[in-house]
């Protein structure tokens, strides 16, 4: 090619990326600029009509498999993936954005990491996701609703399709950005069908009322609270009103100094359960905002030299895995975790492809009940 050529090809390869850039902006993506966008074309171009030869289906049928995969059949969505996997394809994520509209990336903000329930449903999530060709990407606030706001803008400056969030407690900014880009997203880990936004979860208020019941019904009447911090977490917020529910309809009174907030780490939880234990007038039972803050009410006591159930009755909330190890193992409110965040990511996708999803949807908890409560001793220590 002559040099003249050659300039020419250089200038229309740069109007195309120029072209590629302008269409991407709309749907939020960055392009890193190519040497030669037109073998970029050609190579994704040349990799369907190889797997689609390979599958023996049309170029289109590629295409819809891999941009709306519930648009085919299972049986042929595996004999093209099966192609996929022979060829080593791997799909060009701009072109396949540009064609369809989507960038199939959710974004996750989630408070913290270091939750073991916030993990497990991470885990569940990307399970779901990754089987349906979506890929996740996470963030954290730490109980920021500022930090929740950016972080939001940062996922949806990057092209995610859609937002799962936790709780209700959000920035009004954060509300009309949603809005103003016509964002879907969906509140993890509560439900309030009064709200006019979509959620799936547990009742909070009723699981916590139901925990505390239950030491009541065992003989409780000197019952304490040890709950994670309520600002900017509603979750935390519900349960304790359910604790103070059930307090309430059964004639007990709740001393400011027998409820105790604390961070969400063992090294508070137990320092909570020495301040409870070293009262004079000390409770016979403490209810928990989560199956950590337990964990380390149930240290403390052993190591102050009290023995669960028998001269304090501890309950837990969430039933992580570690619960039913414990000796004594911890009586706790199961909440099913993994369907909680599952049935999130299918609410996104669905919503997304246009199907008929269910705004609110309540997720089942139950009691479980393990060797950590007792009836109250006849003589407290």
């Amino acid at each position: 090619m002559s040099s003249d050529g050659q300039a020419a090809q250089s200038a229309a390869d740069c109007d195309l990326f120029d072209d590629l850039t302008a269409r991407a902006a709309l749907c939020n993506v960055t392009f890193m600029r190519l040497t030669n966008a037109t073998s970029v074309n050609k190579s994704v171009k040349q990799g369907i009509r190889a797997v689609a030869a390979r599958a023996g289906v049309s170029t289109a049928s590629v295409s819809r498999a891999l941009n709306n995969p519930d648009a085919v059949s299972p049986s042929l969505r595996a004999r093209i993936e099966q192609a996929i996997e022979a060829l080593g394809y791997i799909p060009h994520a701009p072109a396949r954005i540009l064609s369809s509209r989507r960038s199939r990336t959710l974004g996750a903000i989630v408070p913290t990491i270091d939750n073991t329930m916030f993990a497990r449903g991470i885990a569940s999530l990307q399970h779901y996701l990754s089987s349906v060709g979506y890929m996740l990407f996470l963030t954290t606030s730490g109980y920021d609703l500022d930090v929740e706001l950016q972080q939001a803008r940062n996922l949806i400056s990057r092209g995610v399709d859609g937002l799962v969030l936790r709780g209700d407690c959000h920035h009004d900014g954060l509300r009309k950005l949603l809005a103003d880009n016509a964002v879907p997203f969906i509140n993890v880990g509560i439900y309030q069908p009064d709200r006019p936004y979509p959620c799936v979860g547990t009742d909070n208020e009723a699981a916590a009322h139901r925990a505390a019941a239950h030491v009541i019904e065992l003989g409780h009447r000197r019952i304490g609270i040890v709950s994670a911090l309520q600002r900017n977490n509603d979750r935390a917020s519900a349960r304790v009103a359910g604790f103070r529910r059930a307090l309430a309809e059964n004639g007990l009174e709740l001393p400011p100094q027998w409820h105790v907030e604390v961070p969400y780490t063992l090294d508070d939880a137990r320092e909570a359960a020495r301040y409870l234990l070293n009262l004079k007038d000390r409770p016979t039972a403490v209810v928990c905002g989560n199956d950590v803050i337990a964990y380390g009410v149930l240290l403390e006591a052993e190591r102050d030299g009290f023995s669960v159930p028998r001269d304090l009755s501890v309950v837990g909330f969430d039933d992580l895995d570690w619960s039913r190890h414990l000796r004594p193992s911890l009586t706790t409110i199961h909440v099913p975790t993994g369907e909680t965040w599952q049935r999130a990511g299918e609410y996104l996708v669905r919503s997304l492809a246009g199907e008929q999803t269910i705004m609110h949807r309540e997720v089942d908890f139950s009691l479980v009940v393990r060797e950590s409560t007792a009836p109250p001793p006849k003589s407290p220590k």
